[in-house]
Formats: C-alpha cells, sequence, structure tokens
C-alpha cells in the first residue's frame, strides 16, 4: 500500500471521527431557550412581570440608580419578537414599571431592563411548568417602604416566616358552643374576611366563551362587600380587591391577623364535562372528601399557588399543614357547617343545587383553625348556561345577596352582629 494511500484513509478516518463527536454533541446539547410570552399584572401591593420559555432560563438580576431601574440578564437566549415587544407588555397605569426594554446584549445574553417608578425590591425567580404554562422566569417588584399589611404578609411568606409564626389555636371547646372568641368582641364590628379566588397569572376555570373565574368572583366579592358594609354591625376585608395573585397560605394569614370572623372563599369552577351545573357549599373535611366531585374541586383550587407560582416551595408550608389536629379539637368545624348550611338554602333559591348538602374536602384555603370558613362554588363556569348568567352584574348581584342572608341568619344564631358604635 503506497504512503499516499495510507495518508488519504487516515484523513477519512479522521474526517468521520470528527463528524461523530459533531452529532453526539449535538444529541447532548439541550435545545436553546425561546421566549414564548412575556405577560404582567400591576398592582398597589406589587407588580409581577413573567416570561414564559420553552426550556428553563438561567439569569442573574441586579438593580441600577439615577434613575432607578432592575435589570435582568438572560443566559443562551436569542432577541425575539416577544422580548422586543416588552414595553407593550407593561400597563400605563403600572404604579412601579415605567417602562421596560430588552436588547441583545452580547451574543449569548438577553438584557431585561424595567425602568421603575421609585427604588423596589425585585424577587426574581423560576418556575417549572404546570398547567398550560411552560417554564417561567417571574419577577415580582415590591416597594421598599409601604404600610399596606398585605405586603408584610407576603413578605413574611416569601421568607418561610409564615408557617413558623401560627398563633397557638384556642382551647378546645364544646361542640355546641359558638365560636370562642364572640364573648370578648364588645362593641368591635362583625368582620367577615372575603377571599375572591385566583387572580394574576392564575386565570381558574375559563368558560367555554371565555369567562375567566378570577374576574367573575371578585365582581361578586365586590357586591357582597357593598352589601356588608351597608348592614349595621358588620363590615368586610378581601383578600384581594384587583388582579393580583395572593398564595393560599397568605389568604388564610391575612384573615387571622385581621381577626376575621368569618372566613368566605368565592369560585366559579369547572368540571371535566359541560354538563355538569348547579351551586356547592364546602367545609374543611378532616376525613377526606365527601365526594368525587368534592375530591376533585378541592385538589384544583390547591393547584393555585402552584398556577399562580410561589417562590418558596407549598410543600414546606406547615400553616397550611399542620391545622387538621387542631380543627377536630375546637367547634371550627361545627362552626363552619352552621354557616354552609345557612348560606347553602339561600344559594338554592336562586340556582340549582349540584348536591343538596354542604360538601366537605381538604380545601386548603379553609384551613384557618379558629375562624370559621367556608368555599362557596357560585356555579360551574365550564357550563355554558351557567357562565351567561354568571357574567352579568344581575345575576352577581343575586349570587351576593344570598350570600348575605346566610351570613345574616347564621350571625343571628350565634349572636355574631354587635351594633355599630
Amino acid at each position: 500500500m503506497s504512503e499516499s494511500t495510507l495518508i488519504t484513509r487516515r484523513r477519512l478516518l479522521q474526517a468521520g471521527g470528527a463528524v461523530m463527536l459533531l452529532s453526539l454533541s449535538r444529541v447532548g446539547c439541550a435545545a436553546a431557550p425561546t421566549i414564548v410570552a412575556v405577560r404582567s399584572w400591576p398592582s398597589n401591593t406589587y407588580t409581577r412581570v413573567t416570561l414564559e420559555s420553552s426550556e428553563k432560563l438561567k439569569f442573574r438580576s441586579f438593580t441600577m440608580q439615577n434613575p432607578d431601574r432592575v435589570v435582568i440578564d438572560i443566559e443562551g437566549v436569542q432577541l425575539n419578537a416577544a422580548l422586543r415587544d416588552v414595553g407593550n407588555a407593561i400597563l400605563g397605569d403600572d404604579p412601579y414599571i415605567r417602562a421596560a426594554r430588552a436588547g441583545q446584549f452580547d451574543p449569548n445574553t438577553v438584557r431585561l431592563v424595567l425602568d421603575v417608578k421609585a427604588p423596589v425590591n425585585p424577587q426574581v425567580f423560576t418556575l417549572p411548568p404546570v398547567s398550560e404554562y411552560r417554564h417561567r422566569l417571574v419577577i415580582d417588584l415590591y416597594p421598599t417602604h409601604s404600610a399596606d399589611p398585605l405586603l408584610a404578609l407576603l413578605n413574611d411568606y416569601n421568607n418561610g416566616k409564615i408557617q413558623n409564626d401560627v398563633a397557638t389555636p384556642p382551647p378546645a371547646r364544646d361542640k355546641d358552643v359558638a365560636p370562642s372568641r364572640q364573648p370578648d368582641r364588645g362593641r368591635r364590628e362583625f368582620l367577615v374576611m372575603l377571599d375572591p379566588g385566583h387572580g394574576g397569572e392564575d386565570p381558574g376555570a375559563i368558560g367555554p366563551s371565555g369567562a375567566r373565574e378570577k374576574d367573575v368572583v371578585l365582581a361578586i366579592a365586590k357586591q357582597l362587600k357593598r352589601r356588608i358594609d351597608a348592614t349595621p354591625g358588620m363590615r368586610v376585608m378581601l383578600t384581594r380587591d384587583d388582579d393580583i395573585f395572593i398564595p393560599l397560605g397568605v389568604r388564610v394569614a391575612k384573615a387571622r391577623k385581621a381577626n376575621a370572623d368569618l372566613f368566605i372563599s368565592i369560585h366559579a369552577d369547572a368540571f371535566t364535562t359541560p354538563a355538569a351545573n348547579g351551586s356547592s357549599v364546602f367545609t374543611l373535611s378532616d376525613k377526606g372528601a365527601t365526594s368525587t366531585a368534592a375530591k376533585w374541586l378541592a385538589k384544583t383550587q390547591n393547584d393555585a399557588d402552584l398556577i399562580g407560582g410561589v417562590r418558596i416551595d407549598a410543600g414546606r408550608d406547615r400553616y397550611l399543614a399542620h391545622t387538621l389536629l387542631d380543627l377536630t379539637q375546637t367547634a371550627t368545624i361545627n362552626d363552619s357547617m352552621r354557616l354552609a348550611k345557612s348560606v347553602l338554602g339561600e344559594i338554592g333559591d336562586i340556582n340549582r343545587l349540584h348536591s343538596g348538602k354542604v360538601e366537605q374536602a381538604g380545601f386548603a384555603v379553609l384551613k384557618a383553625p379558629d375562624i370559621p370558613s367556608i368555599l362557596v362554588e357560585t356555579a360551574f363556569i365550564s357550563n355554558p348556561a351557567e357562565e351567561a348568567r354568571l357574567v352579568t352584574s344581575s345575576h352577581q348581584a343575586k349570587i351576593a345577596d344570598a350570600i348575605l342572608t346566610g351570613v345574616k341568619r347564621y350571625a343571628s344564631r350565634t349572636n355574631s352582629i354587635v351594633a355599630r358604635s
């Protein structure tokens, strides 16, 4: 064999090896992330911006001054239409963000800049895919100074403090005695905490015509608030009063912090078939769900933290996990059942009942150990006929009136309402 032949074969083998190595390297490399959507949710408490991507994003974030801005460098990403349009994702009335822009900082990095109206405390984190969402990079902008008590609770929750700072539940009470806080009420008004479900990036259930649960239940809650506030001896607080995501643990903590007398979570859920219809009222169960539908609905509501996105692992939140034993040792579940029956009876006058009795399941948002708590499923938004009614102000008013009547009936039976001073 000639020397030239040997050289030719050697070169072919080297070339083949290079091609094989290149092919193997391509197989081992993950696809570069692509930003597929940018969204924002402004509120007076905080603003959230999310970047949805095909793969998990690597990033670093920092703040700059003169002018104030938040900078996020995203690695392994190329500027595309979604990023170029980031400025249009910021609403003009955003309390914290003045403007947003993105550019290709270097061949491997996109820099996102949020011009802010005042110094902020940014919290930036990633979320894994859940529901219809893919990977998300979340940018929460909190004010550095605020008197908003909800912001304080959110900060405690994000720092893992809420689950470690739970007040000792009240001592055991006889099952036929009203909540122990009531004899000490003096002339304080009867406080109802209304909890419109979902919010922000968690739309809740979506009806066949596009109605979103989070919008419907907020509208109902605001109508109910006006009615309760106009009732002598009663007043209302809301866990959220605009389109904002609030973790389940914070909703419960807000009710306890305010020393609420009742907690009412309002929903308009969906089921696996559009034929499902009717209203329901739920209380917490310490023995499992009372029906398959109740178990399914509880799971969809308890997944809200995964969809809305919380910074810490929801599984670490002992605040929502520790209370079941305490609840079985107090009258809270019994009081919740009384309230639920009163509200269910009134709801049944304006809509078909999905179940003629109060249902029970392990709803995380009902786990305050010392506050009678119920969850009202006003109707199935997945049912076309019920969706059409739910979006009308007149039907929302009927729901609000029914819940108010049920609350007043419960309060009168327990001598809870004290006249305005």
